[in-house]
């Protein structure tokens, strides 16, 4: 596929988070929207009348071979991600995979493993990554406007009213850190440039099964630390701070939220805090673009897939030492 042509994207499956990425794959310039896929014909048939997509296919394969589409959005429950973008690699289509990519490092290398032998693009969702205030914290932290960073904390909360609800269920791959707490893992991460040597971990499990409350510690080279929490029980709020020997970011709206609500500020040792300019941008309109170029140019993607790898080992240690009450040191 050249440069010149337009990517044709479908939607694999008709969960409530496609509705804020058909607006960005319109938005942008080198891609349509072109097909739907559900479990059933007629799901699929009033969902593609409700959001104007030409094409709706009664099964997920179904979509996948049609030859209809060049890339695929899977927005199906955490324990599909892997099986789907498997499937949707070997028959020749780019992914978009949302977050978490997979539920084991073993699903992960496999994913890795079958995008590098058919040459497809495969990329987690992560879309704040793209947006330019995180970005800029990024820019401040690894250029040492902050001095050393000492501390990254972050934290994702909201409140789960329904208990018929996916996120609840273990083996969906249910918990507030697998759904929203891997928000501020990533962008500690991102930050620190590589997953932690030591984890702690303390969670509340609710009826189901699952944490519904989770806080993190994870240690980092170079005597950088992180702090996580997520919860499924409390009014929805979202934060993250960068802390360093020479000042802090505080960042408002992090992961979600409306453009008007983002900001980014500096607190210096002395005086007021200073707010930095963050560009307008349509928070999921950056990881179409880097699909895009992805497909399109040949370029890497902006998240790499080792990066995403080191999401799955993480929780997958954070959890561990929740479970055993232990500190786990995590191995590759």
């Amino acid at each position: 596929m050249g440069s010149g042509h337009k990517v044709r994207w479908g939607l694999l499956s008709t969960a409530n988070i496609n509705r804020r990425l058909i607006p960005a794959i319109r938005a942008s310039k080198r891609g349509n929207l072109v097909a739907v896929a559900s479990r059933s014909k007629q799901k699929a048939q009033a969902y593609a009348n409700q959001w104007e997509i030409p094409l709706a296919f009664g099964g997920y394969a179904q979509m996948l071979e049609s030859g209809k589409i060049d890339a695929v959005y899977i927005s199906l429950p955490n324990h599909l991600h892997a099986e789907w973008s498997i499937r949707a690699l070997n028959a020749g289509i780019h992914v978009l995979c949302e977050k978490p990519m997979a539920l084991t490092l073993e699903e992960v290398d496999a994913m890795i493993t079958i995008s590098k032998k058919t040459g497809c693009v495969l990329a987690e969702a992560f879309m704040y990554r793209h947006h330019p205030q995180t970005k800029i914290a990024g820019e401040w932290a690894h250029n040492g406007k902050l001095g050393d960073i000492c501390l990254v904390r972050g934290v994702f909360n909201f409140a789960l009213r329904s208990r018929d609800n996916v996120r609840l269920v273990p083996e969906y791959g249910g918990g507030c850190l697998w759904d929203v707490g891997v928000y501020p893992l990533s962008f500690a991460q991102f930050i620190l440039g590589q997953a932690p040597r030591r984890v702690v971990g303390f969670q509340w499990q609710g009826d189901t099964g699952v944490d519904e409350t989770y806080a993190g510690l994870m240690e980092y080279s170079g005597n950088r630390m992180a702090q996580i929490a997520s919860a499924f029980r409390s009014p929805w709020y979202t934060h993250a701070e960068v802390i360093g020997t020479e000042g802090r970011l505080t960042l408002s709206r992090p992961f979600v939220g409306l453009e008007t609500d983002r900001q980014l500020l500096f607190h210096p040792e002395q005086g007021e805090p200073i707010e930095i300019h963050v560009p307008d941008k349509e928070l999921y309109l950056g990881e179409v673009e880097d699909m895009h170029s992805a497909i399109l140019d040949g370029t890497s993607n902006y998240i790499a897939l080792t990066e995403s790898r080191d999401h799955i080992l993480t929780v997958l240690a954070l959890y561990e030492s929740a479970n055993t009450a232990n500190a786990i040191e995590l191995a590759g």
